[in-house]
């Protein structure tokens, strides 16, 4: 869109401050880097590569503003973290200062301003099924431009964080993805979404992309339904049809969530409930959190998905939700501290899912089901022979399959719990029976439903099917560009 104004410089800003921020980390920015070295390449093919600037925003469009005159300023809505919407306010008010046109194409399902719930998901049916503006065919080189460097996570003054199992950025690896989960990995989806093993899989690992948009929502939707197309004009029964349309409710899913941080941003820092403030300690007890983080709590299966986090950047949902209920009902951590390393853990970190989410499998939305996993159950159903614990919990390798779900139950477990092997640090029966005794009693509180009503009103989902429609993939999304004047011969330094 921009490109048809005149000459564009894309233009993608890295900004340490927010790097620096607490649910943010290296596995990220190298995923994003990598993505930037290929767009860069992309845009060269057209006429004019990417420019990358590192510092404060504002500061680098002022001086491409003084440089290049009467430009505009063209990027994508963003639904962020409260750093990302404090730092968009400070931008449209440096617009309207300066009399900058500014112009925010929306990307997702997620509506601004939104008044009322009803009638959202067809809403996000509508927007998806639109035709995607096609890409130009070529883009007018601006003379004289400093590409920039792009950073790497110690220019960003990152902490080292190795993840070897993290997935590689990018639009290519992103459409491959797809390609495999459509026709290949996604027959059995529907039931294998539940386990970590499988999960990796046969989930459709396309989360990152969408979260760092080498991939577009309505691209995927799209597909998604052209597949669904062709399987119902083939025939075909079974796995296929069945994970497809989970698939299209996950999509929908996403958006759904993260209008919640769009229409209510305290949820990142707030509880949504008001009656659970002060449920839970404001500061975590130090030496359970780091149980939790390293994967040392001695609850085998918790400890085995929270290792295949840290070294893989990425967990099926049920078991991160397993993890943020075994930190807030079992440890009692606030939910904020969790919340935080899970974020920086995960490659497809995405704040308008990731906070509401946190809540939720924390219980303080007042508006959802309480559901406290119980861990070892979880490791019985998900992973029944034990497999998975054995990979990444490799100090159980002597406990026989009958107990590595439950070690302290084996009668050998003295020569590995405590020694190999931390024993558990909570009671998790005992802990599960407290936690739930705390959160039904504010929830019996005066007032709680009333609130709760309001709350739901606002927030709650309504159910609506969502058919299949949609057209053709015709274009790419990039970050932000600014539409140049023309004869313009110079860039941002």
């Amino acid at each position: 869109m921009a490109a048809r104004q005149g000459p564009v410089l894309p233009l993608f800003i890295a900004e340490p401050d927010l790097w620096q921020l607490p649910d943010y980390s290296a596995r990220q920015w190298a995923f994003v880097r990598e993505s930037l070295i290929e767009l860069r390449g992309e845009l060269a093919a057209l006429g004019q590569p990417l420019v990358v600037r590192v510092g404060d925003t504002v500061e680098i469009l002022e001086r491409a503003r003084r440089k290049f005159g009467g430009i505009a300023l063209w990027s994508h809505e963003e639904t962020g973290n409260g750093w990302t919407y404090a730092r968009d306010l400070k931008v449209a008010a440096w617009a309207k200062q300066t009399g900058l046109a500014w112009t925010e194409i929306r990307q997702a399902g997620v509506i601004r301003r939104l008044k009322s719930r009803n009638g959202w998901a067809k809403r996000w049916d509508a927007f998806m099924g639109e035709p995607e503006t096609e890409a130009p065919r070529g883009l007018e080189p601006v003379s004289g431009v400093s590409l920039g460097d792009i950073p790497t996570a110690a220019d960003l003054g990152l902490v080292p964080d190795l993840c070897p199992g993290r997935q590689r950025g990018g639009r290519e690896a992103g459409l491959s993805t797809l390609e495999s989960f459509l026709h290949e990995r996604g027959a059995p989806y529907r039931r294998a979404m539940s386990s970590p093993a499988a999960g990796a899989e046969h989930c459709s690992r396309l989360s990152p992309h969408l979260a760092w948009g080498t991939l577009s929502m309505r691209e995927t939707a799209q597909a998604g339904w052209a597949r669904q197309r062709q399987l119902k004009a083939d025939a075909v029964k079974g796995g296929w049809r069945g994970s497809m349309s989970s698939f299209q409710g996950r999509l929908h899913w996403r958006d759904h969530f993260t209008q919640k941080l769009e229409d209510e941003p305290q949820l990142e820092y707030r509880n949504l409930h008001a009656a659970c403030n002060g449920l839970r300690p404001s500061e975590p007890d130090a030496v359970r959190l780091a149980a939790w983080c390293k994967g040392e709590t001695g609850l085998p299966f918790v400890d085995a998905c929270m290792r295949a986090l840290n070294a893989t950047g990425w967990m099926n949902f049920r078991m991160r939700a397993m993890l943020m209920a075994v930190a807030s009902y079992h440890l009692w951590l606030d939910w904020r501290k969790p919340g935080e390393h899970l974020a920086r853990s995960f490659t497809d970190y995405e704040p308008g899912i990731h906070w509401p989410q946190v809540q939720m499998q924390s219980g303080t939305t007042g508006i959802n089901t309480i559901r406290i996993y119980n861990p070892v159950k979880q490791g019985q159903d998900q992973d029944p022979d034990g497999a998975f614990i054995r990979r990444w919990v490799p100090e159980l390798s002597e406990v026989p399959d009958t107990f590595i779900h439950e070690p302290w139950t084996w009668e050998g477990a003295g020569g590995v719990l405590g020694k190999a092997y931390p024993m558990s640090i909570v009671d998790h029966m005992e802990a599960a029976r407290e936690a739930r005794q705390k959160v039904w009693a504010i929830r019996k509180g005066n007032g709680f439903r009333k609130t709760a009503d309001a709350i739901q009103n606002k927030h709650g989902s309504r159910k609506s099917g969502i058919p299949m429609r949609g057209q053709k993939r015709k274009a790419k999304v990039s970050d932000m560009q600014l539409s140049l004047p023309l004869g313009a011969e110079d860039a941002p330094r």
